[in-house]
């Protein structure tokens, strides 16, 4: 299945979920810093809808801040519509994409979109429902892709990675660090640079895991720069 196709999948999967929530739950703070899970889901649908001049002009008045101005469009659209109207429309885009979701790479994509699926459902500790193929893919795209703005091919580098679940398996570099094992969902969210995930995982490499986790910056330049051959 193409990386286009499991987005696609994987975006469903997510309404399905998204439906299941009680209003309450969207209140809630998530695993992603500073956000609650209705700010996750504007996120979302930020990232399927916002043109890029509009993100020019965010990104002018947050004085090119990336990080700044993401937050501040999430925050701002979650203020603005209800968990249902932003699954609303997050569901009847799925098939129709706008906006800046269109120029990021389609395997990156489909990262992102599990692991903020997951920032809300471990944060709820309720099951995500992503099927381990996907959750699979996005291993392999975690460990061999870099990725600017998740370190998670830093953070495995020359660790043993095993899912207990789905039976993924990857040893990254010399995998001289250690294992570190457990459900496939739990190793996605650490290796992304979710501290809350590393309570559920095994083995001799969490505590090298768990400093790279605590120190997210070193060795981000490099993979800076094999990313921009992606694009």
């Amino acid at each position: 299945m193409s990386s286009r196709d499991l987005l696609q999948r994987q975006g469903h999967h997510f309404v399905d979920f998204a439906r299941s929530l009680a209003p309450a739950d969207w209140a809630q703070p998530s695993l992603c810093t500073q956000w609650t899970n209705q700010e996750v889901l504007a996120h979302l649908m930020i990232g399927y809808s916002l043109s890029v001049p509009a993100l020019c002009w965010g990104m002018a008045t947050h004085h090119l801040n990336f990080d700044d101005t993401n937050t501040a469009l999430a925050q701002r659209l979650s203020a603005q519509h209800s968990p249902q109207a932003l699954v609303d429309s997050f569901e009847l885009l799925i098939d129709h994409k706008r906006g800046i979701g269109k120029l990021f790479p389609p395997r990156l994509l489909v990262g992102d979109h599990v692991l903020h699926h997951l920032d809300i459902a471990l944060a709820l500790a309720k099951p995500a429902g992503i099927p381990d193929d996907v959750l699979n893919a996005v291993l392999d795209t975690e460990v061999k892709i870099p990725n600017p703005f998740v370190p998670a091919k830093r953070n495995a580098r020359d660790l043993t990675l095993r899912a207990t679940d789905t039976g993924w398996t990857f040893s990254a570099g010399r995998g001289t660090r250690g294992v570190v094992e457990g459900h496939a969902a739990h190793l996605a969210s650490a290796l992304a640079g979710r501290p809350h995930a590393l309570a559920f995982l095994d083995g001799d490499g969490v505590a090298t895991l768990g400093a790279r986790i605590a120190h997210p910056t070193a060795g981000q330049h490099h993979d800076a720069r094999e990313t921009r051959r992606l694009w």
